[in-house]
């Protein structure tokens, strides 16, 4: 039986080693590292029948018992729908990737961030818990991170990652804020048991917060208005990874969040709205800014921000027409965009060029490229035999039965789809046929690697339009069943005789060839619109980026000012404060012991002790301070050793004699002490340090008088022995149970000892 668990681990192994693979294989290392995807794929569709047919299969590791938080992992028809994606997909790419990035040095990094992303993805479609599915959710953003800003040389790659990560990760932290929320309230972080709580967890009064910090954390990694604008600028990405990130694996993970959690929070009134609005107007801003765009990766970004928009949309109408309709569609749009990101990278490697007015007749020069460019730009459109108009024609039944505003849904769908229908003409027509222009490059056909992702998704775009109930139908009925329990086995096939939906599927092309056409006019004002929409979310993401930075360099001019005892008056300042609101309930509940019966000598090494103390701070004479300090120390040896730790007292007694001395040894080497302090500082810092006493002692006398049950006492004296073999419990806790803190303090010690040094050497003038 398949492993979930193993099949990540195998992910991240893979990730690890590939830097040493390509360094020994060279030119030969994607052909070991394909095996994981190709491997995990073949192992998919052998557990096929398992997976759809019979029971979930599911693994558990633990990891946090005490809060009873586990690494748990299951295969259900949801999961394995991803899964194949990510697999086959990552496959093809990985393969495009060894040929794009040719003789590039900075193939071993991409390698390792490119693995350990599949992996991730892995990991959060597999994940069982909602702990386990966040940790993975952040694995995708920072190795995406990593991923969008690969040519780090390039100040827009730079931004536009930094971009991604902001954005992703606020999304993040609301998702991780709903997930903590939710699993209070079913009682358990693993999604079966939250899903058999959906009554009480709609019921809930938490319900719309809980909805929102979801929501924000899907339609933030999903590119949902008004967080759209993070996915062209991500277009810095080399088109690798544009092509498996944007458009079949890191954007569809928040539709996945979605389709996963909606048998537990979905079909209520508000889950209809919060996702149908904000995804119908997705879906129509997307395709119309995309129909302004001339570079061939920005196009498809805001085509795919469209196709993001439809799937949220289906996903709030939440009926059966319309979770079917939105999982064939993600599949179609997975095969489609994956492989028209490719042809735009050939095109750009081969030609040196992705804008489109600089294009035209490379049909000849590039036949196999344009070939697999038309079957995908077809499937993009709509049109028979390919899956994607079986896919059109499911979107458009789902929308015309709409709960809720179903003719504003059905409209809003034909507009958004006949800019689709125009933007594929315009991607394959302006870039293919039509009039050839000079480019940078003389055109050429792109190799074989390159050929192959663009052939085989575009390839089965068609088989499976041809055989859509032997292939399509299978291939989405587990997921289906996963997020709808209740529907019956799937069935699709590619013609249903005259439709309404035949009309409006129609009606959609020929619209779309008319925009085209004709279009001249919407073209100018969808340039218009690109100027509009910088001055929108994106540009509040840039004033909040500046404004943050300006409050940060304001607060550092504030606090750090390169003055050692501002740094101590405030960490004092902000201590007592902390210790106030510490001590202040305890003293309205809490009594003081009584201070009668203190034996004679306490008293006077408590006197000592503090006139000590008193000394340090007020005397001009550094040896007089020094000798003062030694005191202190040396009284406090005395209070261990009246209370019997006679270790103790014997370790103080020695470090403060060694301090005494070294601090006498430094003294000749120090400059003359000077008093720099005007009276009103004195007087602050004396008030300063006395609160703080006044406080650490009532806190101490506080926690004298309480008596928490504490086990630790016998635990030590029981084990002592047997574990460490050692009476003395003291120095067990320290050698053996607490040994990395002392390794930690002895390696304290020697940096410290080191720094020391290494002034002294520096010292100018003698050396001794």
């Amino acid at each position: 039986m398949i492993s979930p668990f193993s099949i990540i681990l195998s992910g991240f192994l893979f990730a690890a080693a590939a830097p040493l693979l390509q360094r020994f294989t060279r030119d030969r290392a994607h052909v070991i590292l394909a095996l994981y995807p190709l491997l995990t794929l073949l192992l998919l569709i052998n557990e096929y029948g398992l997976v759809v047919d019979g029971p979930v299969i599911r693994e558990s590791l633990s990891w946090v018992p005490s809060l009873g938080i586990g690494l748990s992992f299951a295969l259900d028809g949801l999961a394995y729908f991803f899964a194949l994606i990510i697999t086959t997909i990552g496959l093809l790419v990985l393969l495009y990737a060894s040929a794009y990035f040719k003789g590039d040095q900075r193939l071993p990094r991409f390698y390792l961030l490119f693995m350990s992303f599949m992996a991730s993805m892995l990991g959060l479609v597999l994940a069982d818990t909602l702990i386990t599915l966040f940790v993975f959710w952040e694995l995708t953003g920072v190795s995406s991170y990593f991923l969008i800003g690969f040519n780090n040389q390039r100040a827009a790659a730079r931004a536009g990652a930094l971009q991604a990560l902001l954005v992703t990760g606020l999304g993040g932290l609301a998702l991780l804020a709903g997930f903590i929320m939710l699993g209070n309230i079913a009682g358990s972080y693993d999604l079966p048991r939250i899903m058999e709580s959906s009554a009480i967890i709609q019921q809930s009064p938490l319900y719309p917060a809980i909805l929102f910090l979801l929501l924000l954390g899907a339609f933030t990694k999903s590119a949902q208005v008004p967080f759209h604008f993070w996915l062209p600028n991500a277009m810095e990405a080399p088109t690798p990874v544009s092509a498996y990130l944007h458009s079949a694996t890191m954007v569809k993970a928040g539709i996945y969040l979605l389709a996963r959690l909606s048998p537990a929070l979905g079909g209520t009134e508000l889950w209809h709205y919060a996702l149908s609005i904000p995804g119908a107007i997705t879906m129509l801003l997307g395709a119309f800014l995309a129909f302004g765009q001339t570079d061939l990766k920005r196009l498809l970004a805001y085509s795919t921000i469209s196709a993001l928009g439809t799937l949220t949309l289906l996903l709030g109408l939440y009926t059966d027409d319309a979770v079917k309709a939105a999982l064939i569609f993600l599949f179609v749009h997975s095969l489609y965009k994956g492989a028209l990101f490719m042809i735009a990278g050939s095109v750009d490697h081969e030609s040196g060029t992705r804008d489109i007015r600089a294009l035209g007749g490379l049909y000849l020069q590039m036949p196999a490229t344009a070939a697999a460019a038309v079957l995908a730009a077809l499937s993009m459109a709509g049109l028979p035999p390919l899956l994607g108009f079986i896919s059109k024609e499911l979107l458009y039944e789902a929308k015309l039965q709409a709960p809720v505003a179903a003719p504003f849904v059905t409209a809003a769908g034909v507009c958004a789809n006949a800019l689709i229908v125009a933007l594929a003409a315009k991607f394959v027509l302006m870039t293919f046929f039509g009039q050839a222009h000079s480019t940078p490059k003389q055109p050429h056909e792109a190799p074989i690697l390159m050929r192959i992702g663009p052939a085989l998704l575009a390839g089965f775009g068609l088989i499976a339009g041809l055989l859509p109930d032997q292939l399509a139908s299978r291939l989405i009925e587990g997921a289906v069943q996963a997020v709808r329990p209740e529907i019956a086995p799937v069935h699709f096939s590619l013609w249903h005789g005259f439709t309404d939906v035949l009309i409006l599927s129609t009606l959609t092309v020929g619209a779309g060839i008319a925009l085209f056409r004709w279009g001249g006019w919407l073209l100018v004002r969808g340039e218009r619109m690109r100027v509009l929409a910088s001055l929108g979310p994106a540009r509040a993401y840039d004033s909040l980026l500046r404004g943050t930075l300006r409050l940060a360099n304001a607060l550092t001019d504030a606090i750090q000012d390169g003055t050692l005892r501002h740094y101590l008056l405030l960490a004092l300042i902000f201590l007592c404060v902390l210790l106030g609101a510490a001590a202040a309930p305890l003293l309205r509940h809490g009594t003081l012991p009584a201070m009668s019966g203190i034996p004679f000598h306490e008293a006077a090494t408590a006197v000592l002790i503090a006139l000590g103390a008193v000394t340090v701070a007020s005397s001009k004479s550094r040896f007089t301070a020094i000798t003062a300090l030694g005191v202190v120390g040396f009284g406090v040896s005395l209070i261990f050793l009246f209370y019997g730790a006679p270790d103790l007292a014997l370790t103080q007694f020695s470090i403060e004699t060694l301090s005494i001395v070294l601090f006498v040894l430094v003294l000749p080497r120090l400059p003359k002490l000077l008093d720099t302090s005007s009276l009103s500082t004195r007087i602050r810092d004396a008030l300063l340090s006395s609160l703080l006493g006044l406080l650490v002692a009532l806190l101490v006398l506080l926690g004298a008088d309480a008596h928490a049950p504490s086990h630790l006492q016998e635990f030590f004296g029981e084990y002592s022995v047997p574990f460490a073999h050692g009476r003395n419990v003291v120095n067990v806790i320290l050698v053996d149970f607490r040994s990395l803190d002392t390794i930690g303090e002895i390696t304290v010690l020697l940096v410290s000892a080191l720094g020391v040094y290494a002034l002294m050497r520096s010292w100018p003038g003698e050396r001794q």
